[in-house]
């Protein structure tokens, strides 16, 4: 196939996917990046096309693996395009900062609670809260392995129903 038999094929059904574009962003000014950009990768790749298989198939894949790229770039990046009329563009990666009291007084609360755990639980708990695996646990205490995941997960719910506040 020619290039001119090519660009006339590509012509005569490019049209489909400019309401394609736009359900996929939601945004006309984006779904026409996506739309010319979806062109440029299907001239450049002309040879990839089959002669007498479904161009708009063909084209359809095209657009819908670059729009799944770029979102999943954008996601990546973790970045809020704010659409104010300046175009200003928020990280969401910021500092905070925390207030120290409420964290000590919250902190306080749990450790309370854990004190107030039954040895049975509070021992593979305190392990697994000071970053031990629970096969280790379950070496450290000699007790099965189930039985540790078990003591831990009792403890989790013993913990929740004492500070509902989280």
């Amino acid at each position: 196939m020619t290039t001119v038999d090519f660009n006339q094929i590509l012509s005569n059904n490019a049209e489909f996917l400019k309401p394609f574009a736009v359900t996929l962003t939601r945004d006309v000014e984006t779904a026409k990046d996506l739309y010319q950009e979806t062109l440029y990768r299907a001239l450049a790749n002309k040879e990839k096309y089959n002669v007498g298989t479904n161009i708009k198939a063909w084209l359809y894949t095209i657009m819908r693996n670059i729009f799944i790229n770029n979102y999943r770039r954008k996601a990546k990046q973790n970045t809020i395009f704010d659409h104010t009329p300046n175009d200003f563009l928020i990280d969401n990666n910021q500092q905070v900062t925390t207030n120290e009291a409420i964290s000590g007084l919250n902190m306080k609360e749990v450790n309370a609670a854990i004190k107030s755990l039954p040895d049975i639980f509070r021992n593979p708990f305190l392990l697994y809260y000071d970053g031990y695996k629970y096969h280790e646990i379950a070496d450290i205490l000699g007790e099965p392995l189930g039985t540790i995941k078990s003591r831990i997960h009792f403890a989790r719910k013993l913990l929740k129903a004492q500070i509902e506040r989280y």
